[in-house]
């Protein structure tokens, strides 16, 4: 039966069945004279269940469907006493059962989703996680959960401060504190009031509500990037040269102000560095880049925008290491633009290596609350 079915597949997720309960099945042959009960599946199901449970076993029920843990209960609440040969013969089944099991495959199509989770195209995740909606199968939240507090936001944002404060009730502490802070401060503060009016929602109400936005994520047109618009040109610019990046930038202002206010967010040049490395990064950056590349980019950056840095990373490393370096840049005498440019992007680029490896990491400039 299916009660069965799911229980065998719930079963590899519980603890070790203990000599307690293996003994039932070795209970005393004088015994197992007795005849014991024809049982339903149902019902094996429920003594299986509760033997588990008495023996202290961790069982996932929660993960079968809300019609199955519904008909477990009531099949539990019905069964009164059960004999020690039945009690027997139901586990001797079990354990025969269990251990025939050779894989254990998902309930549902949101739970082989999940398995499949990076595994299969995103096109047809996409159409396939559309028709488990469709279907209300799975928890919805798992997905929601997942999401990044930037994409949570998003969601808040363009639903009504009901929905979102359910959404924020459902996140853990430390995501729904995230999603918070990636949202305007007056309707951050209206969502975190309207929390205090959830008391009354239903079970039903707040799968629906986790539905309903799964189904808006589902909706979604599929990316061909990875990234978003603004960090792909804000890439490409931090590898292009100063007159050419100012150039567009300035550009970008007179047709987007706000997309070219987002792509300089993303920027990051070697004029930045003094902003957003800290002082105890500093060695590790000289470490990072070829001495020969760093002699280069210091030696180049003698204009008012770049000077800083030099100045910046020779007071953060030791004297002697400060003192050589400064030598070296003399003796290099004038550095060629295109060759400056090159260099210093080699130490922007071992910076960026450093912070993606997490050695170093480095400061965001805080926003201002609207």
């Amino acid at each position: 039966m299916q009660d069965d079915k799911a229980l065998m597949q719930l079963a590899p997720l519980a603890t070790p069945m203990t000599d307690s309960v293996i003994a039932v099945n070795t209970a005393p042959s004088v015994e197992e004279v007795r005849v014991a009960r024809h049982l339903s599946g149902r019902a094996k199901a429920a003594i299986v269940v509760r033997l588990l449970l008495n023996d202290g076993a961790d069982i996932p029920l929660e993960e079968l469907p809300e019609e199955l843990q519904t008909k477990l209960t009531e099949q539990m609440g019905e069964i009164g006493l059960v004999d020690r040969v039945t009690l027997g013969a139901v586990a001797h089944e079990f354990v025969e059962a269990l251990e025939g099991i050779g894989l254990s495959m998902p309930h549902d199509l949101a739970g082989a989703l999940n398995v499949l989770d990076g595994k299969i195209g995103a096109r047809t995740a996409a159409k396939l996680r559309k028709q488990a909606g469709v279907k209300q199968s799975g928890d919805p939240w798992v997905r929601l959960k997942a999401l990044p507090a930037a994409e949570l936001a998003e969601l808040a944002e363009a639903e009504s401060t009901e929905v979102a404060a359910v959404l924020l009730s459902k996140l853990d502490t430390p995501k729904a504190a995230e999603m918070l802070g990636q949202l305007p401060g007056p309707m951050a503060r209206q969502i975190t009031y309207a929390v205090s009016k959830t008391g009354k929602v239903t079970p039903e109400a707040v799968d629906r509500i986790g539905f309903s936005l799964v189904a808006q994520m589902d909706q979604r047109p599929i990316s061909a990037f990875d990234d978003d618009p603004e960090k792909r040109v804000g890439a490409i610019l931090n590898q292009s040269a100063a007159n050419t990046r100012d150039d567009m930038l300035t550009s970008l202002d007179a047709e987007d102000e706000a997309f070219a206010t987002s792509v300089r967010k993303m920027i990051f040049t070697f004029a930045h560095i003094p902003e957003r490395v800290t002082e105890r990064d500093v060695p590790a950056v000289v470490r990072a880049v070829d001495q020969d590349e760093f002699v280069i980019a210091l030696a180049a950056a003698t204009d008012e925008k770049n000077a800083p840095v030099v100045e910046f990373l020779l007071g953060n490393m030791s004297a002697r290491m400060a003192d050589n370096l400064r030598e070296e840049v003399q003796e290099r005498g004038t550095i060629k633009r295109a060759e400056g440019e090159r260099a210093m992007n080699a130490v922007v680029n071992a910076i960026r290596g450093l912070e993606d490896e997490g050695t170093i990491t480095l400061v965001v400039e805080e926003e201002e609350d609207e």
